[in-house]
């Protein structure tokens, strides 16, 4: 099992550019619906070519976990980071916390990381 950071990303349109860099500057492996050409395109479409790919989608927006969970799509995994925020330090620090955990998840997964304050709480779920 690998750490949930090491697996290849994508980032959601929703996903600020200074995170996608500041993951890269960490040595992670990223690309963006915006890099890909799908900016606009539906969610479904996004899991779709994620999971031909082998990426794991990094996100705001929980229409992800409902087209995984409710609709059945086939998914590597699913990095849902709670609230959205403008700020790219914020999101970093949630994902330095995500990158800290003591194991890793088996694909297929699905993670939730929500900040409240100074407190991250992350829930993991297995798809198997």
């Amino acid at each position: 099992m690998r750490r949930v950071l090491d697996y290849p990303l994508l980032a959601d349109e929703n996903i600020h550019p200074e995170v996608i860099a500041g993951l890269r500057a960490r040595g992670k492996v990223i690309s963006s619906v915006a890099a890909e050409g799908l900016v606009g395109q539906s969610d479904s479409q996004i899991l779709r070519l994620a999971y031909s790919r082998g990426w794991v989608v990094v996100t705001h927006d929980r229409d992800f976990g409902s087209l995984v969970l409710q609709e059945g799509q086939p998914y590597v995994g699913i990095i849902y980071l709670r609230p959205g925020h403008i700020l790219a330090s914020f999101v970093l620090q949630i994902l330095a916390a995500v990158d800290s955990l003591p194991r890793g998840l088996a694909p297929p997964f699905l993670l939730t990381a929500e900040r409240r304050g100074e407190v991250i709480r992350i829930r993991r779920r297995s798809g198997e």
